[in-house]
């Protein structure tokens, strides 16, 4: 399965104050129906939703609010491309009204959905389009790769990391949650042209925040980043393979040195779910600093926000500082 894969990215402005303040408001108000719950329930007076994990869970919330009981596969703080379902959970999705997940993340959901006999499968890949995503992707020619081939490229599954993707998500969902539930389609139209509104404003605040930086590249060890740095106009170079957690071979530090020099990268980010050790060493050869770029794949303590939208702004401060926004 290609679930886990390297990419890389490049730049852009300073926010003016008008999005700074529409940005903000983004997180407030988050709608929470079960939130945190790992699937263990169902048949309950509302429209049961399992989610597959954060991302599809946040959804369900924002668009279903008082009407959706939402339970979730993926327990904060777990890696989600290794989660294997247990028997307890197959059964509550059996149970459930629907269930809202993203097709070749988790081989394990992936096949615990074709089998399951609930009515409704809502496949959010299936509303917006799945790129080829290897080492590198953005902006930035290939003379960096030169040993590209350590890894195959394959389609990419972060999709709600780009904002302008992900409200084609919350779109078809919206659609999906009306027509399972036509009882309540008022309220889930209302919800979804909100969550994509805000999901706009936040698009917007990246594209005027990184329009001018020092920097286009930006280093990473889990790249899951690519549609977030074709987006913007950037480029993320990652350290592994497929496995975050994998050691890069010497050919692969020796190229990310002369990149992270021609490019002036100065910062490696790592990822709050894995280890930040292959991070630090990379950091301590090249002389950068470290630091946190989230792939929001679970809410945890050691987030930098309460929900999507706080950790999508977390990251754009990252992303500014790293990247020296002018």
């Amino acid at each position: 399965m290609n679930v886990r894969r390297r990419t890389r990215a490049g730049a852009q402005r300073l926010i003016p104050a008008a999005a700074v303040a529409a940005v903000t408001a983004l997180g407030a108000g988050t709608l929470t129906a079960c939130s945190g719950e790992s699937a263990a329930a169902a048949n309950t007076s509302k429209f049961d939703v399992v989610a597959s994990f954060y991302p599809m869970q946040f959804l369900a919330e924002q668009i279903g609010g008082k009407h959706v009981h939402v339970t979730t596969l993926t327990s904060p703080g777990q890696e989600p491309h290794d989660l294997e379902i247990s028997p307890k959970q197959i059964a509550a999705l059996e149970q459930s009204d629907a269930v809202l997940y993203l097709k070749n993340l988790q081989p394990s959901v992936d096949d615990a959905v074709a089998q399951s006999p609930v009515k409704t499968k809502i496949d959010a890949a299936s509303f917006t389009t799945l790129e080829d995503h290897g080492n590198e992707v953005g902006g930035h020619a290939a003379e960096h790769d030169t040993h590209q081939g350590e890894e195959s490229a394959g389609k990419d599954p972060h999709i709600w990391l780009d904002p302008v993707r992900y409200a084609q998500v919350a779109e078809g969902v919206g659609k999906a949650f009306e027509k399972a539930d036509p009882k309540h389609a008022a309220d889930y139209r209302k919800n979804t042209v909100k969550l994509v509104g805000k999901l706009g404003a936040l698009n917007f605040a990246f594209q005027q925040s990184l329009a001018h930086t020092k920097s286009k590249v930006f280093l990473t060890t889990h790249a899951a980043f690519g549609y977030l740095a074709e987006r913007y106009g950037l480029t993320e170079e990652a350290i592994n393979g497929l496995d975050p957690e994998s050691e890069p071979s010497a050919a692969r530090v020796r190229d990310l040195e002369k990149m992270a020099e021609a490019d002036g990268v100065s910062t490696v980010f790592y990822e709050t779910l894995v280890s930040d050790g292959t991070a630090k060493t990379i950091a301590h050869d090249t002389g950068l600093k470290t630091d946190v770029l989230d792939p929001i794949e679970g809410i945890t303590d050691k987030s930098r926000g309460r929900d999507y939208f706080a950790v999508q702004q977390a990251n754009l401060k990252a992303l500014q500082k790293a990247l020296g926004a002018k």
